[in-house]
């Protein structure tokens, strides 16, 4: 070899790292994606040699468990008295509505909300609520629904009140809205059992328990509604007050609020609802004979059809109220009765005294007769057992194929999951072979496309499956999380992100978050899969809208134990049944989206599309679902909330991980670990809100889409 020709690979080499250096600045994601696969199959390969590595050391575990219970310990001391007064103040007014409504005939309640339906929303909302109420006394459930109502209909004015105040505080204050708003963000994605136990500690058992979980619960969306309506008053609107000499205080009474009217009705709506999804929670330790007394005792002793029948007396209250408040707060309420030539307060308030003083001398119109009372439950139950022993053969394997075959690979990875028993065969080494030729040969066809961050994440993904979620090693996983957040929201995001992981690996509940992340990431993935698709469809045609959207707004408004109901009842506990309720629970925002967002786009881009020749197909998939990405991300990003919401319900039927912990924590009294899972899961789901809102925030100006409000 010459010395010109040393000369000139030396110049090359030299030349190349340079030329690395660039390639790697002007498109770090591929290289960082590769770096991290490279390094979690190296700690994977040294197991036992880099332990601290693959499994966090408990030698660094500093639970905050036991200085949770010291402070809960010495507030209790300090300030128990004061609570257990203000616990036997709020008693009365549950009771008060208690006594009124079980004192009020049924058939004067009954005509009070059907007379607020037909105010709010015309004959059809007052019909269905008329159908609604008779429901729920022909199967016997009267009075344990007047006493949930009794306590929606005290804890939903109580949380108006407290969120208008924090709300128009938000408004007027920068410093406290910084304060308020992360303070929303836990009090929303902390599971509401993680905060049951310090208010039993402080209250006692007793409907006073329920009432202020309700309230936690369901005071921050009237808190959002009241910044975000004060906010989106016109300029010229207070301009015009001002020049017309209001003070401060008439400006905010007689300007600002009757402005705002509108997207504050609708913080009340949302408060209503997030009061009445607790009913079936606040069961569990407010010694209340109520409806959701009725679900839970009736699931305990396994019985479908009574738990069911109970579960739909709350889906109708819940879509009974939820229709009213709404309609206040989008129509003008007047409008038919107006239309009618009839005053409707008069009309409601006639009607109502004409059925109290005909329940006097009709017993039937005061106490709805035992003999009217129709239980199918019975008849339910029967059909069940039916169905499930002559479907047992398929119900079985459609089972064990999801759980062999999906969910136990990416728990524990392809090379524990796969074995003669399930897959047939054993993963040996020239399995092992094909396995990674596989996943090189998909990763080169990216790359030769060009997609070299396509490839570097089909060699991660490829990693990550063959390993199992539970054996990552943790440095690299959380390495995976934080890089996530950085890639889509900065350095502050980023930041964030890992002061999170950090603190659930310090608290030492990092085992339970990755089975949380696990079973929580297969429900979104299908979730997001299948209700796209379905979201698609009903965008794309209005019959299936017209099918879809009732049975969206029951799974929506259904009660979060009640889901569980039909799962546990043909698949008994385990996993996979916790799972089905996840997806039932947490589909319908990305089928809600996906249809918002493909039928709300803007009719010129559309026109403009149609009129230079596209198909149908090429309307679809190259216009229609790039413009609606924004919004289809939004679903993502609620689904991934709601789907973490589910998990504390699913730790009921069987699962681990931190809904489990709650339990626990709740169960034995431990305040500690309780708030400590409480903690990581609203920890995952805000992370998983931020990565997914800076996704579609960079979509939305992508697209020229950034003022859109889904």
């Amino acid at each position: 070899m010459t010395s010109e020709t040393l000369t000139s690979e030396s110049a090359a080499g030299t030349a190349s790292g340079p030329a690395l250096l660039r390639a790697i600045q002007a498109q770090p994601a591929p290289f960082v994606l590769f770096a991290l696969a490279v390094a979690t199959i190296v700690l994977y390969l040294l197991g036992p040699h880099a332990e601290a590595l693959v499994k966090f050391p408990d030698a660094w575990v500093l639970s905050p468990t036991a200085v949770m219970n010291d402070f809960m310990r010495w507030f209790v001391d300090l300030t128990g008295p004061v609570f257990q007064a203000i616990g036997w103040l709020l008693e009365w007014p549950v009771k008060g509505a208690q006594w009124l409504l079980a004192a009020l005939p049924w058939s004067v309640t009954t005509i009070v909300f059907v007379t607020l339906a037909w105010i709010a929303s015309g004959w059809r909302l007052a019909a269905f609520v008329l159908l609604s109420m008779l429901y729920m006394a022909v199967i016997g459930y009267w009075p344990e629904s007047m006493n949930s109502l009794a306590i929606v209909l005290i804890s939903v004015p109580m949380a108006i009140v407290v969120g208008f105040g924090f709300g128009v505080l938000g408004f007027y204050s920068e410093r406290a809205r910084r304060v308020i708003m992360p303070m929303l963000d836990l009090l929303q994605t902390i599971p509401a059992f993680a905060y049951l136990l310090p208010i039993l500690i402080l209250f006692g058992f007793g409907t006073t328990v329920g009432l202020v979980a309700s309230v936690l619960y369901a005071f921050p969306p009237m808190v959002r509604n009241t910044i975000l309506g004060l906010r989106a008053v016109p300029p010229e609107i207070v301009e015009a007050g001002e020049m017309s000499g209001a003070t401060p205080r008439q400006l905010f009474w007689k300007v600002r609020l009757p402005a705002a009217q509108n997207q504050m009705l609708l913080g009340v709506n949302q408060t209503t609802m997030a009061s009445l999804s607790m009913v079936i929670i606040a069961a569990i330790i407010g010694g209340t004979n109520d409806i959701g007394w009725e679900v839970l005792s009736t699931m305990r002793k396994a019985l479908f059809g009574e738990s069911l029948l109970a579960g739909f007396v709350i889906a109708l209250l819940a879509m009974a109220l939820d229709r009213i408040t709404y309609g206040f707060a989008k129509r003008d309420r007047f409008a038919a009765a107006q239309a009618a030539g009839l005053n409707p307060w008069l009309a409601g308030l006639g009607a109502a005294a004409a059925f109290g003083l005909l329940s006097l001398v009709v017993p039937a119109l005061s106490d709805w007769p035992a003999a009217w009372v129709y239980n199918p439950a019975p008849d339910m139950n029967a059909a069940l057992e039916v169905f499930v022993v002559e479907w047992r053969t398929w119900i079985e394997a459609i089972k064990n194929a999801a759980f062999f075959f999906l969910m136990l690979p990416i728990k524990i990875g392809l090379a524990k999951a796969v074995s003669p028993f399930t897959w047939g065969f054993e993963m040996t080494t020239p399995v092992i072979a094909g396995y990674g030729a596989l996943v090189a040969l998909l990763a080169g066809w990216a790359a030769l496309r060009g997609r070299l961050t396509l490839a570097a994440g089909i060699v991660l993904a490829g990693t990550i499956l063959f390993i199992g979620l539970t054996a990552m090693p943790w440095l690299t996983l959380a390495a995976i999380i934080v890089y996530a957040a950085w890639t889509t929201g900065g350095r502050m995001l980023a930041l964030g992100t890992a002061a999170g992981l950090a603190f659930l690996l310090v608290a030492g509940v990092w085992p339970q978050t990755v089975l949380s992340i696990y079973l929580c990431g297969v429900a979104v993935i299908i979730c997001f899969v299948l209700g796209t698709l379905i979201g698609v469809w009903a965008a794309q045609s209005n019959t299936v809208s017209a099918i879809v959207r009732p049975i969206i707004d029951t799974l929506q408004t259904m009660p979060l134990f009640v889901i569980l109901i039909p799962f546990v009842m043909v698949f008994k506990i385990g996993e996979f049944t916790a799972l089905l309720a996840i997806i039932a629970y947490a589909i319908v925002p990305a089928i809600r989206y996906t249809e918002h967002g493909l039928r709300n786009l803007p009719s010129d881009v559309i026109e403009a599309a149609t009129t230079v020749g596209c198909t149908p197909r090429q309307l679809l998939f190259r216009v229609k679902l790039p413009l609606a990405l924004p919004a289809i991300m939004l679903g993502l990003n609620q689904t991934i909330i709601y789907g973490i919401g589910m998990l504390v319900i699913a730790a009921l039927v069987g699962t681990n991980g931190l809904g489990q912990q709650i339990y626990i924590g709740l169960g034995d009294g431990d305040f500690g670990v309780g708030m400590t899972a409480g903690i990581g899961m609203a920890i995952i789901a805000i992370i998983a809100d931020r990565i997914t809102q800076s996704v579609s925030r960079r979509k939305q100006e992508e697209y020229g889409l950034t003022a859109t409000v889904i």
